[in-house]
């Protein structure tokens, strides 16, 4: 299977100036040269002009562009060939089936990135980031996979299984020279390193919630009573008009969710019924799935109309309306971050005050007023923690990531109640070499072919 010739269309599908087809594996460049005519696989890396034809009757199917990569010093550490064809949906097609009729067979999804892994070309968290950058749809996820793919986070990983493997020969040595000079390792020197290494993979399982949440976009709520202006607010915030706004209340009867880049940063903004109680069957049913959408949210953006500020502030105990009521009951339920603003802030008589319940942004989605301080409060709401890194400490950005740190972390634990607990110097080291292993299998260093397979899943089939 991994010996096999692989072609694939690397290029997405349809018309276009050009399309690069990618043919690797032991016998590429023969099966290369049934095609290609003439076939120069020397100098290697060169590019070189040929017309390519079906291998069984010699018919011409294009003129095209190609380059000959000898292994190992290729993408996928095999022969590898690169062919560019005329773009469009027939001759890219032709030509694949032309490098198959020739021996090769057609590749799997992320099978050349795979065999890059298994030759050693990249370990797994870059085959992941060669994805998450393909998949880029903001300039912050951009720079976070570039640097991943840089092996920012393969390098720290492996500055955190150094330490571990350092706190474990600490403990042979307290085993195996018992009677040297200095004596057996002192607990406080072992309490010592088991603590400092144990703090640096705390500190990066903290930005996986941020992480995985930049890898997925930000799940942002818009939420309020109805008419109080969040579908004009939504389609700001997207720049385009989105949303239907009209000036009957209860116009959306649905959440509405599209992708948005704020601040550099991805987000899935959503805008929500209203809430409120109605006898409307339609409209119930549309307060339901918003109550539904604000119970997975990242965050919450909350609307208030800047006209009834004044009234809300002057309400005191005793003679709450009912509108304010269901704004604290829904402030009591809501779980995620809460941003509040005031909307239409054009409209109102005077500068909205700033309410005693919560600090707030007065906004406009008609003249732009308040929109820049939105955005940056947003940003800093749902990732202030990446912010505050920058891009260059490593991030962690997939729960397979998360799932094997706290794996590394849960051992590290269980080595330092064993050790408090008197047991046997070799029998809690054990934990420290399940906490390496943890380690290992996130970087891929021994990965069974089921992860792999997950992790390729995804992939395009020409990467």
């Amino acid at each position: 299977m991994l010996t096999d010739v692989i072609a694939a269309l690397a290029t997405p599908p349809g018309r276009s100036a050009l399309a690069v087809i990618r043919l690797s594996g032991r016998g590429a460049f023969a099966v290369a040269a049934h095609c290609l005519h003439p076939f120069r696989p020397t100098p290697p890396r060169t590019v070189f002009r040929a017309q390519i034809v079906r291998p069984t009757t010699g018919e011409p199917i294009d003129d095209v562009l190609a380059a000959c990569f000898p292994n190992p010093h290729s993408y996928t550490g095999e022969d590898l060939v690169e062919i560019s064809t005329h773009g469009g949906l027939v001759v890219p097609a032709d030509v694949v089936a032309a490098l198959v009729a020739a021996g090769a067979r057609p590749a799997t999804p992320g099978e050349f990135t795979r065999r890059a892994v298994l030759h050693g070309k990249m370990d797994l968290l870059q085959a992941e980031a060669t994805a998450d950058l393909i998949d880029a749809a903001s300039p912050v996820q951009r720079r976070r996979a570039l640097q991943q793919l840089d092996r920012g986070l393969s390098s720290r990983l492996e500055e955190l299984r150094s330490g571990i493997l350092d706190l474990e020969a600490l403990i042979a040595y307290d085993m195996d020279f018992p009677e040297e000079d200095e004596g057996p390792v002192s607990p406080a020197r072992v309490a010592r390193a088991w603590r400092q290494v144990r703090e640096r993979v705390a500190r990066l399982l903290e930005t996986a919630p941020e992480g995985e949440r930049l890898r997925e976009g930000a799940l942002l709520v818009i939420a309020g009573r109805p008419n109080v202006g969040k579908s004009s607010l939504f389609n700001a915030l997207l720049g385009r008009e989105r949303a239907i706004v009209t000036e009957i209340p209860g116009t959306t009867r649905d959440a509405i969710e599209a992708h948005a880049v704020i601040e550099g940063f991805p987000f899935r903004i959503v805008d929500t019924a209203g809430l409120r109680h109605s006898e409307d069957r339609v409209e119930r049913l549309g307060i339901e799935v918003s109550r539904r959408y604000l119970d997975a949210a990242d965050l919450v953006l909350f609307c208030d109309d800047s006209r009834a500020t004044l009234k809300d502030s002057l309400t005191v105990a005793g003679n709450e309306n009912r509108e304010t009521v269901e704004r604290d009951e829904f402030l009591a339920r809501c779980v995620a971050p809460v941003v509040f603003v005031h909307t239409k802030a054009d409209l109102a008589a005077e500068p909205p005050p700033v309410p005693s319940f919560r600090q707030s942004v007065a906004v406009s989605a008609v003249t732009g007023r308040g929109l820049a301080e939105v955005r940056r409060r947003l940003a800093e709401v749902a990732f202030g923690r990446l912010l505050s890194l920058g891009d260059v400490e490593p991030v962690v950005t997939r729960a397979r990531h998360r799932a094997a740190l706290e794996k590394a972390l849960e051992e590290l634990d269980a080595f330092q109640v064993a050790r408090e607990g008197g047991v046997d110097a070799a029998a809690a080291a054990t934990h420290l070499r399940a906490a390496v292993g943890a380690l290992d299998d996130l970087i891929g260093a021994v990965t069974p072919d089921d992860v792999l397979d997950r992790v390729f899943a995804s992939f395009c089939v020409g990467k």
